[in-house]
């Protein structure tokens, strides 16, 4: 089964979470902190990894939440 990452994305009414290859948002949020707390909710059950957007659609972090075997050293914190 592939992984499927959830993206915290920019939407015309505020933030989005969406799931990697799905064309419709999962959820709409007004501000992009309720957005990411509901895509690491889900990126937990799922155990898969959430992508956060910039304004300009741009990745502005990332984190896993899954059994990943080789997981990159996270310098940020």
């Amino acid at each position: 089964m592939k992984k499927k990452d959830i993206h915290v994305v920019p939407h015309k009414d505020g933030w989005a979470t969406k799931k990697e290859g799905v064309s419709r948002a999962g959820s709409l949020h007004n501000t992009q902190k309720d957005a990411i707390s509901r895509a690491k909710d889900q990126a937990i059950r799922e155990k898969s990894e959430v992508v956060i957007h910039r304004k300009d659609g741009r990745i502005r972090d990332s984190d896993s939440y899954g059994n990943d075997p080789f997981p990159p050293k996270d310098r940020k914190h």
